[in-house]
């Protein structure tokens, strides 16, 4: 009988792991995307769209269709997905591994002011500056809306929805970007600083590199912490490597 890979997430690296699962003898691999982006690229392998309905919805999911194994390959700030992901996996017995690509470190010639969260971001950012690169994704906009005299400049894959800021110019696009790229972008809005979250990666680093080569500062919302006792793996040969797939 195949062996049942779920593998929760469309990232770059779920995307990538996919389509070395749907090469391998014996291996059937679910990926499973929430539906947020309307548009999803192609995936390997079988495609389910929607939540589960919470934990237990998961852990049903699992019994039913005879997963062996969970990978969550989600975006590092997808907390409701992994916790259920936790539960369930613990709750059916099913292994567990959490794909992260490692985050952003600063480097000499950052200026980067770490903050716990999106409000703590909002909170920093009338001090910082007055022209605003937000790039902390459409479904964060709430969190900056209370905040007039500045100007925002977001960037997001689809429109955002209400609340947003008051003063907000709309970029839609999809990375990766290059360094030449964001720089032209900072220079012709006249960003004086930058804000998003530690997705790491390299699709988006390269408004880091940008910022860093104008001297503007850098707000970085630190990715939340993982449930107690899940199993991290950094990349895809890992994910195959424990999972005892061989390397890709």
């Amino acid at each position: 009988m195949a062996a049942h890979v779920l593998l929760l997430g469309g990232t770059t690296e779920a995307r990538e792991l996919a389509a070395v699962l749907a090469t391998r003898p014996g291996v059937r691999v679910t990926s499973s995307l929430a539906g947020r982006v309307s548009r999803p690229g192609a995936l390997e392998g079988d495609v389910r769209i929607g939540g589960f309905g919470g934990a237990e919805g998961l852990a049903a999911w699992l019994r039913e269709q005879r997963v062996d194994a969970v990978v969550d390959a989600t975006h590092p700030f997808a907390t409701g997905i992994t916790a259920n992901a936790a539960r369930a996996a613990a709750a059916t017995g099913r292994p567990l591994l959490v794909l992260r690509r490692p985050g952003w470190r600063p480097g000499p010639g950052d200026r980067w002011h770490p903050v716990a969260s999106l409000e703590a971001a909002a909170e920093l950012l009338p001090g910082v500056g007055r022209r605003v690169f937000l790039t902390t994704g459409r479904l964060g906009l709430a969190a900056f809306a209370h905040l007039a005299g500045l100007h925002f400049v977001v960037r997001s894959v689809e429109p955002p929805e209400p609340p947003m800021p008051p003063d907000v110019e709309l970029l839609l696009a999809r990375g990766p970007f290059t360094v030449a790229d964001e720089l032209a972008l900072l220079r012709e809005h006249r960003v004086d600083v930058v804000v998003t979250k530690d997705s790491g990666g390299a699709a988006t680093a390269a408004k880091l590199t940008a910022a860093r080569d104008l001297g503007l500062p850098v707000v970085v919302v630190r990715r939340p912490p993982l449930p107690a006792g899940v199993a991290v793996v950094p990349d895809v040969a890992g994910v195959l490597e424990r999972l005892g797939f061989g390397r890709p």
